[in-house]
């Protein structure tokens, strides 16, 4: 390779420093204002507005389906925040005076509509903070379509059964909304289900989705408490914690398939390694095969080769199956690759002992299953399933006593750590975990 186009190598630490710092964030931030404003001096500007405080200027989309309430919703949330309210139809004046509102921040109330519009928003350095998606079953939206009803003075939106005003004066000057066919609802609802999965993608990492099926003050209250937690640009380092059978595999294949991060399971990684037949892998392969453990030190080696690499770096990671004791837990801390986000998954050892007995593996793809939260996809991947060793009863025990008496020390190490209750289905515990990804 020519020399002068070898790809840089970032060292970890810079990664740790830029994630400690948030520099990520800033310069993000600052790169957006320049293509926005393109100043005569950028040295000046950039040095301008490293001067001024913006951490608190919000920049938020609502993005939702006809009829789910965006617009009430979007003017509202400007009102409260002091923002400037962008709608379609303002959307041009904006642009052009977006210096002008930059350090007031901004509403866009159902913009972008489709994926390649979000993607040329962002190009352009219009990249929101949050990001509130609306939905409603269809039924609800086609009955709210049917009862819309506009003040003729501000323009304010209401319904005749949803939301009325309190005031009687505006109560009597309301008008029914602008009629639309069902044909014609229908087909601006067609359209939304068709690009909900793009604009989803395209602000997975700002996202959060609200059921508006509910009291409407009910949902503005979820929406503001959201748009108040500060988002911050840190590459997430996920840790799960938690007893033999806690759900840490399941969580983490979860949270890697929506957010996009690597899951790093600390055993498959080591067997991985092993079967690459590389000189670590051999030496690795070694303790494997005799049964032993493979020794700390070299397991921190295997773990922060894997982490260093750049779709860990850059996407993030969720680390289980390691560390297990106090040890363990203090050299990762002493790494390059300290976790920013540890939840410990709390179960009692009689919910293990019952989730464990009931597990299986299948040989051919090496995926767990579980005859009640997780049963096979198939009868013949059912005939197929083998049950581990590890997952005998014996086993079993001894593997949450050996949790038991570490679990005070590992909880030492990360005394910031978030408990969430395992003990419910898989899909509330990922909603428990998601849910505090973004909070401070």
């Amino acid at each position: 390779m020519d020399e002068t186009v070898r790809p840089l190598r970032i060292p970890p630490q810079m990664f740790v420093y830029a994630d400690k710092h948030n520099v990520s964030q800033l310069v993000q931030s600052m790169l957006c204002s320049l293509v926005i404003d393109q100043p005569d001096d950028p040295i000046c500007y950039l040095i301008g507005l490293l001067q001024r405080s913006s951490d608190d200027v919000p920049r938020v989309i609502v993005l939702g389906p006809p009829a789910v309430g965006k617009h009430t919703v979007a003017k509202k949330l400007s009102a409260d925040l002091r923002a400037v309210h962008v709608t379609e139809d303002s959307l041009l004046q904006y642009r052009s005076e977006l210096s002008v509102h930059a350090e007031q921040g901004w509403v866009l109330e159902g913009i972008p509509q489709t994926r390649l519009q979000a993607l040329s928003l962002q190009a352009g350095g219009v990249i929101p903070e949050h990001v509130v998606m609306l939905e409603a079953p269809d039924d609800v939206l086609m009955e709210r379509s049917c009862g819309r009803l506009v003040d003729a003075i501000t323009g304010d939106v209401y319904h005749r059964t949803f939301i009325l005003p309190d005031d009687d004066i505006i109560t009597k000057r309301l008008e029914k909304g602008r009629s639309l066919t069902d044909q014609q609802r229908l087909a601006k609802l067609h359209r939304y289900r068709c690009e909900v999965t793009g604009l989803r993608s395209a602000y997975q990492h700002m996202l959060k989705v609200i059921d508006s099926d509910q009291p409407h003050a009910d949902v503005y209250l979820q929406v503001l408490a959201f748009v108040r937690t500060r988002q911050r640009s840190r590459t997430p380092r996920i840790l799960l914690l938690g007893p033999p059978g806690s759900g840490k595999s399941r969580q983490a294949q979860l949270l890697s398939e929506k957010y996009r991060m690597v899951d790093v399971s600390c055993g498959r990684l080591l067997r991985s390694v092993a079967a690459a037949g590389s000189t670590r892998g051999a030496e690795v392969q070694a303790y494997l095969d005799d049964g032993r453990p493979v020794p700390d030190s070299l397991l921190l080696q295997v773990l922060e080769d894997r982490l260093s690499r750049p779709d860990c770096t850059h996407g993030g990671w969720i680390l289980h199956g390691f560390p297990c004791d106090l040890q363990q837990a203090r050299s990762l801390q002493e790494s390059h690759q300290q976790p920013n986000r540890v939840f410990f998954l709390e179960l009692t050892d009689d919910v293990c002992l019952e989730r464990l007995s009931l597990r299986a593996t299948d040989p051919v793809s090496g995926q767990s299953f579980h005859h009640v939260t997780r049963p096979a996809p198939s009868s013949e991947v059912q005939h197929r399933l083998k049950t581990r060793p590890e997952d005998s009863m014996e086993s079993v025990t001894q593997r949450l006593k050996q949790y038991r008496v570490h679990s005070a020390a590992l909880q030492s190490v990360y005394p910031e750590a978030i408990h969430i209750d395992a003990d419910q289905d898989p899909h509330s515990v990922f909603e428990a975990v998601a849910s505090r990804l973004t909070s401070e």
